[in-house]
């Protein structure tokens, strides 16, 4: 019989949590969708945990149903980072190979990374993980991997990840005091890059938008390295605001709209649309109204990543364009004005790698938690699990239940 093992991935969004469980088979190498469950989020706010008891109860309920549902316990799981609080920064390590005669070694390696990490900042920040961008050994640049190369000075350039102290905190309580072991926390969207990108698009140049209900994340991949992290404080959320006041409608009559009805560009003629909404009168709109609303919101999102690629000169000048994911990324004809927008080649990132899963593009993160963490055990176990995606040398940030 085939050696199994369950992983178990964690997104908390700012409407929705969602857990998936796959089954990796290590005969096979083959995962497959196990359980998947959604619910409303309680403690969040643009993807920020900001009531660390209202989400531990809502965890400890739903693994609680989830494990009778399985027939096992789930001990430890993979989850997202999400928030605007989350920063991106370049740095610099710089260290002397230790060793007698010179060969760089694993604790070269990570003393290079460590002090890449020695970042001045405020006492309320930190710096949580780095992503190496290439090595550079006695002044050699372009190295991806200098372990067991000859060299007197290493050095590293890395993309610097980090975050808001007590808001990084939060998010390891809630989910600690649900009796949970944190295997590995992942930034939104770079999880959902691993379930949406090939190894060709990061390689060429790619930007990745991930549209969620409070937050849109944005991160840039050339070389196959992260270059850029970015959050943006605005998401499809936004939308249904500007819906429920222009069309001077309850916030979920706007979402029920924006679902049904919702377009970023108006295809055809205008036609009045009429809905009923209880013991009210119907609710009469104009679809050309309508569209304008959801296509000026989701123009000013664009608007604002355009900002963040031109801050790294990276305005038009991706050759594998941009990827849009995540719940937001639903509405028809996005991709459209995406194109018009970005003047870039445009496309929905669906994720993929899990045999039984439809292509939601809303479990684009949950789909990437999963997949990360079967390429990390895989490797620990001597098993490649898909693409080689995990640039890290080891995990950083690894948290146990004391």
């Amino acid at each position: 019989m085939a050696k199994e093992k369950f992983i178990t991935g964690l997104d908390i969004g700012t409407s929705n949590v969602k857990i998936l469980t796959v089954k990796q088979n290590l005969k096979e190498e083959r995962l497959e969708l196990v359980s998947k469950i959604e619910e409303t989020s309680e403690g969040v706010r643009r993807g920020t945990v900001v009531n660390v008891e209202k989400l531990s109860n809502l965890f400890k309920d739903l693994f609680s149903r989830k494990s009778q549902n399985l027939r096992r316990r789930i001990n430890s799981i993979y989850v997202n980072l999400n928030g605007s609080h989350l920063f991106s920064v370049p740095s610099r390590g710089l260290i002397s190979v230790s060793r007698a005669d010179q060969k760089i070694s694993e604790e070269d390696i990570q003393r290079v990374l460590q002090a890449a990490r020695a970042i001045n900042l405020p006492s309320n920040k930190e710096i949580f993980d780095v992503f190496p961008k290439e090595f550079i050994v006695d002044g050699e640049k372009g190295i991806k991997d200098p372990l067991g190369l000859q060299g007197v000075r290493l050095e590293v350039e890395v993309l610097a990840l980090g975050g808001f102290s007590p808001y990084l905190e939060n998010i390891k309580q809630a989910v600690l005091n649900s009796n949970l072991e944190i295997l590995d926390m992942m930034p939104s969207s770079i999880a959902a890059s691993r379930a949406v990108l090939t190894e060709r698009q990061k390689e060429l140049g790619v930007a990745l938008l991930d549209i969620g209900a409070g937050i849109t994340s944005l991160a840039v991949f050339e070389e196959g390295n992260l270059i850029y992290l970015a959050v943006l404080p605005m998401g499809s959320s936004n939308i249904t605001n500007d819906i429920a006041i222009g069309l001077k409608t309850d916030i979920d009559i706007a979402e029920r709209i924006k679902i049904e009805y919702g377009s970023c560009f108006l295809k055809g003629k205008d036609v009045k649309r009429r809905i009923n909404i209880g013991e009210d009168e119907p609710l009469v709109f104009s679809q050309k109204f309508l569209t304008k609303i959801t296509s000026d919101r989701v123009s000013e999102i664009f608007e604002e990543a355009n900002k963040k690629l031109k801050s790294i000169s990276k305005e038009k000048l991706l050759p594998a364009g941009i990827v849009l994911t995540g719940g937001g990324a639903k509405l028809p004809r996005i991709v459209v004005l995406a194109k018009n927008k970005f003047h870039l080649p445009v496309r929905l990132g669906r994720p993929k790698g899990i045999s039984g899963m439809e292509e939601d593009l809303g479990l684009a993160t949950v789909c990437g938690l999963v997949l990360m963490g079967a390429d990390l055990e895989g490797k620990e176990k001597g098993f490649e699990f898909g693409r080689k995606t995990v640039s890290k040398i080891k995990k950083m940030f690894k948290i146990f239940i004391p």
